[in-house]
């Protein structure tokens, strides 16, 4: 049977992950035997299309950032697809290719990652940092290469004379620039924005995020956000995909998933979304017990044992992710059914 969600994708598609797997071995005792598996990501779906941001949202340690960085082959998959739309080579089986392969890949995928302080080399200097794509991938050197560094500082809105200062001598905010500035030199046409703005003060994060609008418009970019502030991404998302313990448990247009969530999950999130509105008051959704665990998960739905919505049926077996309305999914035995509440339009 053919994923609903994977049968959605076409030329206009950059990315298609289908049943991705990550798991982590367990191991204890004096000889280090392996006790279990932690299934970071598990049997996750989904696509992104070219031009598009799709957030990727959950609690901490639903594997949202262990997708990201397997998707980008920084971490090996256990198991399942991940095809590139690649601008030359067109179709490729990202799990498939070996360190020599991949390296023909990487220009057109790259990664900011959530520190801006531990991402960057404290011996390099700016330019160095920002050059050595160019360098590894020979695109330039000499005056061309300074040339180069110089216009893309001044794209992510930093002086070219900072090219010979440190990252110690930058704020968080100038050294995600920084960051930004070395995802951008090889022209990317994918980039994984792995909580790039969650480090920085909140009067920081409002810059990083319309920067990195300016520059998906100028270059055409796409991006997969992965985050937990929720109130960001509603602002720079057009799709927003929620996991919880490793799956995909709702797919949707950011309207759609925040305004009429088809998941208890989703549900319960967005009445964790700060109102600006003092007056706007919702009832808070208190979930019970603990996050379900990834060595050990329930049988059925993951999340049937902090639903109040569960049924026998949720116990038992494991619903499929299921289109509710056009491009809307949701992995709910009750999807469509349920009256969810999800955040008031403040317009």
């Amino acid at each position: 049977m053919i994923d609903p969600v994977i049968a959605q994708s076409g030329d206009d598609v950059l990315l298609e992950v289908k049943d991705l797997k990550k798991y982590f071995p367990v191991r204890g005792g004096f000889i280090k035997k392996g006790v279990g598996t932690v299934k970071a990501v598990d049997g996750l779906n989904l696509f992104v299309k070219k031009g598009e941001t799709l957030g990727l949202v959950g609690e901490s340690g639903c594997g949202k950032t262990t997708a990201g960085r397997t998707i980008m082959r920084l971490m090996e998959p256990t198991g399942g697809t991940i095809r590139f739309n690649d601008p030359k080579q067109g179709w490729v089986n990202l799990e498939k290719m070996n360190r020599q392969q991949m390296r023909a890949i990487r220009p057109n995928m790259q990664i900011i990652f959530q520190d801006p302080f531990s991402s960057l080399d404290p011996r390099m200097t700016v330019f160095r940092i920002v050059s050595e794509p160019l360098v590894i991938n020979k695109v330039a050197s000499g005056q061309e290469l300074n040339d180069r560094v110089a216009e893309l500082l001044r794209v992510v809105g930093l002086r070219p004379e900072y090219m010979s200062r440190y990252p110690h001598a930058f704020s968080g905010g100038q050294r995600q620039r920084i960051g930004i500035a070395r995802a951008l030199a090889l022209n990317p046409k994918l980039i994984v924005c792995d909580e790039p703005v969650s480090a920085l003060d909140v009067s920081i994060q409002a810059q990083v995020i319309n920067l990195l609008e300016d520059l998906q418009h100028d270059f055409k970019l796409t991006y997969l956000f992965v985050a937990h502030d929720l109130s960001v991404v509603e602002h720079i998302s057009n799709r927003v995909a929620v996991m919880y313990v490793g799956r995909l448990v709702e797919l949707a247009k950011t309207d759609d998933l925040y305004y009429t969530p088809q998941h208890p999950y989703t549900e319960a999130l967005m009445a964790a979304v700060p109102k600006p509105d003092p007056h706007m008051r919702d009832r808070p959704i208190k979930l019970p017990g603990e996050v379900a665990s990834a060595i050990k998960p329930p049988s059925g739905c993951y999340f049937h044992p902090r639903c109040r919505y569960a049924k026998d049926i949720c116990s038992t077996e494991d619903p499929p992710l299921k289109m509710v309305r056009p491009e809307h999914w949701s992995a709910c035995h009750f999807a469509g059914e349920l009256n969810l509440r999800g955040i008031v339009p403040t317009n």
